[in-house]
């Protein structure tokens, strides 16, 4: 069994306020999960309008499929217009890791 997850921070384009933050964060979140069947959250910046940590994560049998899900992830953010990636980091585990 493989762990996986990835996490983004990201740069929002024009947004003034928390709720404006919300609104351009949470479509996002919502694609994700319904595209790729992964969990999702806002897991930073929780106190910035215009800057945002956001985090995937799934469980699968094999390495391969867990590593194309968070490429396709990758890719869906990195490419949204509303949004700039600063970072992206992610880690794998299988379940035999000590």
């Amino acid at each position: 069994m493989w762990f996986g997850w990835i996490e983004f921070d990201v740069l929002l384009g024009d947004v003034h306020s928390l709720k404006e933050k919300r609104a351009a964060v949470r479509p996002i979140l919502a694609e994700v999960r319904r595209r790729f069947d992964v969990s999702a959250a806002e897991t930073g910046h929780h106190d910035l309008h215009r800057r945002a940590g956001l985090a995937a994560g799934l469980v699968a049998a094999d390495r391969a499929h867990v590593v194309e899900v968070l490429d396709a992830v990758e890719r869906l953010v990195a490419y949204r217009p509303e949004v700039e990636l600063v970072a992206a980091r992610r880690r794998l585990y299988s379940s035999e890791d000590e």
